[in-house]
């Protein structure tokens, strides 16, 4: 028999639109939180996404439609406020304040309420525009990121919303276990910012700024990236000496043992690197690097990484997508469909 969720019997009110908020509360809620989705007349905007976008941030909540700009909704919502333990709610810092979705607003009805604002600058940082890509260019992620000689790039997906909303379950489970209800306060940027740690001290003290290297090279471990193979890409992560020691007696490399030594000799371990991945496929040198223990990893297709882990794939009625990250033992979820949306009567 699986055990209760750890979070069962916690309640949390969402006001969250698009994606870092609603996936905070997901995770939440396949841990075990009633989570109860507070949606607009006409529905949360993803809705119009699609029906597996908002499937895939939205499962095992429960959804009410409240005009949150009528005395009825505020009325409303200040009931459910009455008897849950946090709201998080992603929107502009005005329409947070204005439509009273703050702990200064919300504590009358609940003191022990926690609030939780997830924005793009923060509750006092304005109403300019915030979206995802914005926030990565904006902290210096897309001016790092790509080759040297080519234009900066972005990742492939959501790094900054869903970084975020991991960040905004943190805070809110850390103020329920508090004791005290209050306000909590997480903008994309900086948990950008904040996620950039050792480029940023680098620079802070020691004046380093960050700059691009070729396929992505990490700035202190050499070699550690993505290298060209006969066919296909491999990911290279060698991180101390005897990674080294392993890694070079397979492909025949002599010399650079220490670490300083790959660092002063970058170009050199690069080129020597090169040479010897280039003799084989990507996925047979992950196949003989795994039995010495060296991180290593063929570049994989979404499609081909999904084929690989059909644990992480679970059923939520009638879509089939990525389920909980977090393992808790005693414990399974259960994946239920995200809610349909029934708007209120007129």
């Amino acid at each position: 028999m699986s055990l209760a969720g750890p979070l069962s019997g916690i309640r949390i009110i969402e006001v969250g639109v698009m994606l870092a908020g609603p996936y905070a509360t997901m995770l939440l809620a396949d841990l075990g939180a009633e989570v109860i989705k507070v949606e607009p007349p006409g529905g949360e905007i993803s809705r119009q996404v699609g029906d597996s976008y908002f499937a895939s941030l939205n499962r095992n909540k429960r959804s009410i439609c409240l005009d949150l700009r009528s005395g009825d909704g505020q009325a409303k919502l200040a009931e459910l406020v009455a008897d849950s333990h946090a709201l998080l709610v992603n929107m502009k810092p005005s329409a947070i304040k204005k439509l009273g979705l703050t702990y200064d607003s919300l504590r009358r009805h609940n003191e022990g309420i926690v609030c939780v604002a997830l924005t793009g600058y923060g509750l006092h940082g304005g109403d300019d525009p915030a979206f995802d890509y914005v926030i990565q260019a904006a902290t210096g992620v897309a001016a790092m990121t790509g080759d040297p000689d080519a234009p900066p790039t972005l990742p492939g997906y959501s790094a900054a919303d869903n970084s975020t909303g991991l960040t905004a379950a943190l805070g809110l489970l850390a103020q329920i276990v508090s004791g005290r209800g209050g306000q909590v306060d997480v903008s994309l940027r900086d948990v950008m910012l904040s996620q950039l740690n050792y480029r940023a001290s680098a620079y802070l003290n020691d004046g380093v700024e960050p700059r691009r290297q070729p396929f992505g090279a990490h700035s202190y471990y050499v070699p550690a990236q993505l290298f060209p193979t006969a066919k296909g890409y491999l990911a290279l992560f060698i991180t101390h000496d005897g990674f080294w020691k392993s890694f070079a007696g397979e492909a025949g490399i002599d010399g650079f043992v220490t670490m300083a030594e790959r660092a002063a000799a970058r170009d050199q371990v690069l080129a020597a690197v090169s040479a010897a991945l280039a003799t084989d496929s990507a996925a047979n040198w992950e196949a003989r690097l795994k039995p010495l223990r060296i991180p290593a990893a063929a570049v994989r297709t979404l499609p081909q990484a999904l084929a690989e882990t059909p644990e992480m794939v679970v059923a939520s009625g009638d879509m089939r997508l990525v389920g909980s990250p977090i393992k808790v033992e005693g414990y399974r979820p259960v994946y239920r469909p995200a809610p349909g949306f029934e708007p209120q009567p007129s």
